[in-house]
């Protein structure tokens, strides 16, 4: 496995979503048409654990606390976890210190005394909440802080506060896929590039869109986020992508969701991926394995764009 390289530690070249954890306000339930339980997880993390996969995404507001809760109970007595879970400006209130009153029940729930990376969710009121990180930073309780859902001037007015103190940020989690690529295009990769900050891509296979389960006939579970986003007409447009990557998956005996998956990795990017069965380990193993060649990405790019389909989340806005 070709780790990466966070600051002064290596991480896996894939982290582990659990957003669809758990039931509750912005649940799997409700998100993904999940009902998935603690019993039917455990099997699913120690399969990832023991094929080197230690680094686990989550978030208070998942669930409503549920995510992290089922993750703690996982983690008890491991010191070979890396955690990464956020505070979500949307969730504080009036509440002046609510990054540290909201990294400390994170902390409660998932049994840890730190976390790996700590994200702000999102960037309503840079000004306001970036600070709040500067002594949890320097307490240890954050090791390294990342943003989400930032654009770029976002992120560098975030990067500036830090740096009054000497201190950066050391990563940045935005939605980019073959059907998104609104960071790459707004020069946030790049940037991430050029000072040393990783990027981590999520939403990378569209929350199942572009795993070749579902299509026209077979579509994602109605009433849900991922459902209503790429609706039966959505699935259709994108059929000729769908067959594209087919067509590459065969080439490196992998699946759909495996060449998206590596198309993010050989974009200089750490794809998130959600498990939530076995064989999604499985993926990320093969995916982790997969080199696309740079014609074969140029293919998926343009199949992709051709598609006229690009899907921003309701909690996005444009990243330029």
């Amino acid at each position: 496995m070709k780790f990466v390289k966070l600051q002064n530690e290596k991480i896996p070249p894939i982290a582990l979503g659990t957003w669809s954890w758990g039931t509750g306000a912005n649940g799997g339930d409700a998100v993904f048409g999940n009902f998935i339980s603690e019993t039917d997880l455990k099997p699913i993390f120690d399969a990832a654990m023991a094929a080197g996969f230690n680094l686990w995404d989550t978030a208070a507001v998942y669930g409503m606390n549920a995510s992290e809760n089922i993750l703690g109970s996982f983690i008890k007595g491991r010191e070979d976890v890396l955690i990464s879970t956020k505070f979500t400006p949307r969730m504080a209130g009036d509440i002046d210190n609510a990054v540290e009153e909201h990294l400390n029940g994170s902390l409660n729930r998932l049994g840890v005394n730190h976390a790996d990376i700590y994200w702000i969710h999102s960037p309503e009121d840079v000004q306001r909440w970036t600070p709040k990180l500067i002594p949890l930073m320097k307490s240890g309780k954050v090791k390294h802080a990342g943003v989400s859902n930032h654009n770029l001037d976002e992120i560098k007015l975030a990067a500036s506060i830090l740096a009054e103190e000497g201190l950066k940020i050391s990563a940045v989690q935005n939605h980019y896929s073959l059907l998104y690529r609104s960071s790459e295009e707004a020069g946030i990769i790049d940037y991430c590039n050029e000072n040393n900050i990783v990027f981590f891509s999520y939403m990378v296979l569209e929350q199942g869109a572009l795993t070749d389960k579902y299509n026209p006939k077979n579509p994602l579970p109605s009433g849900t986020r991922r459902g209503d986003a790429f609706n039966p007409d959505v699935l259709a447009k994108i059929g000729s992508l769908m067959e594209v990557m087919r067509e590459i998956g065969s080439k490196h005996h992998a699946s759909t969701a495996q060449i998206a998956t590596a198309w993010s990795i050989a974009k200089g990017t750490v794809p998130i991926i959600g498990v939530t069965k076995i064989s999604h380990i499985e993926d990320v193993i093969k995916a982790a394995e997969v080199n696309l060649t740079a014609q074969e990405i140029f293919e998926l790019e343009k199949a992709a764009k051709e598609t006229g389909v690009e899907v921003k989340g309701a909690w996005e806005k444009p990243m330029h």
